[in-house]
This record gives C-alpha cells, sequence and structure tokens, in this order.
C-alpha cells in the first residue's frame, strides 16, 4: 500500500480493522464451505457488511480514480467480504470507465473467479462498460469466447441481462451456438439464464429459438420457465 493516496491508505485500514472485528468464525466455516472451500471467509453476512461498508465511506468523498484505486486494493484481500465491496464500489460507475477499463475487467473475471463475483461483474461491469463502448463488443467478446476461460465465456453469454429492449439477440444467439456442446454447469446454467432474462422482452423469439436450438435439455427448461408459467 506503499503508493496509495493517504486517504485511500486510511480506508482501506478502516475497512480492515471493522471487518476483523465483526468476524464470525463459525460463520465464515459455514460462508467457506458453501463457496467449495475456494475462499476465505469472515462470516459477515452481507446486510452487515453492506451498512459496515457504508458507515467507512460516509466519511469520505470519493471520485471515480479513488474508487478504482480501492477497487484494486480490496481486491487483492483474501476474504471474500472484501471482495464483495470491491464489486460493489464500481457498479454504478460505468460513465466513468475508460475505454481500457476492459484490461482491469478482463483480469478481474479470471481472478478469484466464482460465479459470485462473476456474474457481479458481468451484469454491472461489463454490461455498462460495453453499453458506454459498444463498438468494443466485437473487439472484447469473440477474443474472450475463444478463450479457454468459462468465465470469460460466462461473462459473454450475460453481459446483456440489463439490457431488456437494447439485447442483441443475433450475438447472444451466436455466442450460445459456440457454447451449445459445452459441459460446463455454469456455461449451461447461463445459456438458460440469459434466454430467460431476454424471454420477458421477447418470449416469441426465445421460443423459437429454444425450440430449434441444440442446447442442452437443462438449459431449454431454464430458458423457458418464464415462458411456461403463462
Amino acid at each position: 500500500m506503499d503508493n496509495l493516496k493517504p486517504e485511500i491508505k486510511t480506508i482501506v485500514e478502516q475497512i480492515t480493522e471493522s471487518f476483523i472485528q465483526n468476524a464470525d468464525p463459525e460463520k465464515a466455516t459455514q460462508m467457506s464451505k458453501y463457496m467449495k472451500n475456494k475462499f476465505d471467509c469472515l462470516g459477515i453476512v452481507a446486510p452487515k457488511r453492506v451498512q459496515l461498508f457504508k458507515d467507512i465511506l460516509e466519511n469520505h468523498k470519493l471520485n471515480y480514480e479513488d474508487k478504482l484505486q480501492l477497487t484494486k486494493e480490496l481486491l487483492n484481500k483474501n476474504e471474500r467480504e472484501f471482495h464483495y465491496c470491491a464489486i460493489e464500489l464500481l457498479k454504478k460507475q460505468s460513465k466513468h470507465y475508460p475505454i481500457d477499463f476492459s484490461d482491469f475487467l478482463e483480469q478481474s473475471i479470471i481472478t478469484n473467479s466464482w460465479w459470485d463475483s462473476v456474474d457481479a461483474i458481468a451484469v454491472h461491469w461489463a454490461g455498462g462498460y460495453f453499453a458506454k463502448y459498444p463498438e468494443q463488443i466485437t473487439k472484447i467478446i469473440p477474443k474472450w469466447m475463444e478463450s479457454d476461460n468459462m468465465w470469460l465465456q460466462r461473462t459473454c453469454l450475460i453481459f446483456q441481462l440489463n439490457y431488456k429492449s437494447k439485447t442483441d439477440f443475433e450475438l447472444l444467439k451466436s455466442n450460445i451456438l459456440k457454447l451449445a456442446n459445452s459441459n460446463e454447469f455454469f456455461i449451461k446454467k447461463a445459456i438458460g439464464w440469459a434466454l430467460r432474462q431476454y424471454s420477458k422482452t421477447n418470449p416469441e423469439a426465445v421460443l423459437g429459438f429454444v425450440n430449434q436450438a441444440p442446447i442442452s435439455n437443462f438449459s431449454k427448461k431454464e430458458a423457458l420457465r418464464l415462458i411456461n408459467k403463462k
């Protein structure tokens, strides 16, 4: 933290101290187990974590660069609660994302990857970034799709979840078909999720695609869940 602005260093220290003081070892064990023991946890439940974080930030006025620096510091910590705070910091900052934010975006997706972090980054960070820079979609999405990284591929499937009528359904269908033979649970789940979300906007298009697409039965069931309720 030697190169940090003094204020950011102070915030990191305050967050760390507050979280350690409020750690619950028993809950930490349960939370780590829920995450397949992939990450250390402090055992701070979400509402309490959010409040502790909010209480500290209320005493500081941070611009985008401050938030980015703080985000990077929190992502470098071991415990999952710090990662959640980091992701939250940049959720509503898309108007400030520079075009080269994609480098940090990609690194954040492939580091400490699991569904909980990747989904939030994909929907909020990537979703916001590509909405601001749509020309970057044709430059970045194909590269991520061709990677061997499941989490980058999952991001390609779900970054449009909040786009509604602005969803590029042709792009989504193309990405789905490229991954249709995947045996990865998180890919099959993402295919169904993305289609189900778009079915809120255009159920006919989703139904037509699902009826002819060579996707797994699991993906189809997930995709048609809302349509079948009608």
